[in-house]
């Protein structure tokens, strides 16, 4: 006598179809910019966050806006890394790579311009932390 099979849920297959898809769109995206711009030394570009993707909801549902609307952010994603440095004659490389979230301090980058897009130039030594 045959068991009957279960079916398979394709929740899981979308959700890795979603993240995927969101890593080729931002693969592109920093393709894009990459070849545009190029940062020298420790330096890195990127991509502020906006305000949407900085709201948070709290355990009610309830979004908690920014209290300070003029307020730039000071959290991003890196869209291109710098070869490095020399240090004694060797060449320390970043530790951030491509696609890392990073938070920085608040008055150590430097704003562009790209195709419209606001970017932000900053050295290594001024990334406080990488978000998970």
């Amino acid at each position: 006598m045959k068991k009957p099979t279960k079916k398979a849920s394709n929740k899981p297959v979308k959700k890795t179809i979603k993240k995927f898809v969101k890593k080729i769109e931002l693969k592109t995206r920093v393709q894009e910019k990459k070849g545009k711009i190029t940062p020298l030394g420790s330096r890195l570009l990127i991509r502020p966050f906006t305000k949407d993707e900085l709201e948070k909801k709290n355990s009610f549902g309830i979004i908690l806006p920014d209290t300070d609307a003029k307020q730039k952010s000071e959290q991003g994603v890196v869209l291109a890394v710098g070869p490095g440095e020399y240090r004694d004659g060797k060449l320390i490389t970043p530790t951030v790579k491509v696609g890392d979230k990073i938070c920085f301090s608040k008055y150590g980058y430097d704003d562009i311009q790209v195709d419209g897009e606001e970017l932000y130039l900053i050295k290594e030594e001024n990334i406080l932390a990488v978000l998970n």
